[in-house]
């Protein structure tokens, strides 16, 4: 199963990580150069929870801003 909220959709992105070294210009030095940039990816705070869908309790994953919201009903 993907790491996908169940309710709103939301999923990984894709970010830049990026390496510099040097010294700032203000602190006295010739300024930062970048020395490397590499991809990694965000992923969602997804929880497994028991929530009611259609009328049953069914186990689903669920970011933890729609459960803040309230946009999940769980199951006991």
């Amino acid at each position: 199963m993907a790491r996908v909220c169940d309710i709103c959709g939301k999923g990984g992105i894709k970010a830049r990580s990026i390496v510099r070294r040097g010294k700032a210009k203000r602190k006295g030095g010739v300024g930062r150069k970048v020395t490397g940039i590499t991809l990694r990816t965000q992923k969602p705070n997804l929880k497994q929870v028991k929530a009611l869908v259609d009328g049953s309790p069914k186990r689903i994953k669920v970011c933890t801003n729609c459960l803040k919201s309230g946009r999940v009903e769980r199951a006991i």
